[in-house]
């Protein structure tokens, strides 16, 4: 089973009933509005790859900033701009998740309601379409 969510609400994916689809969405609303903030948190989470991208091209412009015109300056940096890049990536993941926390998610549903879920079986998967508002 898999899924991902896009501005008009979400998709699941996998063999699952939609009573099992409609009970564990109806579970998540509960939880989210007692306080379980954590379950809005995702490592695909856009935030989690656009800090890592800005750190690791940071780090990888750090390393090549004054670098002579001769490509053999180019290639005598690269190690050092795959170091910086790679431990840039290492420490994005926590600050990612730390960002994505405390700027750009909220578990917050205020008013939004799911108007309705759809069931397609065009596929080898099985797909439901699951549109939100509010």
């Amino acid at each position: 089973m898999a899924g991902y969510s896009d501005w008009r609400g979400f998709w699941i994916l996998g063999e699952v009933p939609i009573d099992d689809v409609q009970n564990a969405i109806q579970e998540a609303q509960r939880r989210l509005a007692n306080g379980e903030r954590e379950l809005a948190i995702h490592p695909n989470c856009g935030t989690n790859y656009v800090v890592s991208g800005m750190l690791a091209g940071l780090g990888a412009f750090l390393a090549l900033f004054g670098v002579g015109q001769r490509r053999r300056d180019w290639l005598e940096r690269l190690p050092l701009a795959a170091t910086l890049a790679t431990l840039a990536l290492i420490l994005a993941q926590p600050l990612g998740f730390l960002i994505q926390e405390r700027l750009t998610t909220s578990s917050d549903g205020g008013d939004m309601q799911v108007i309705e879920i759809s069931l397609s079986r065009s596929s080898p998967l099985p797909t439901y379409r699951v549109l939100t508002q509010g």
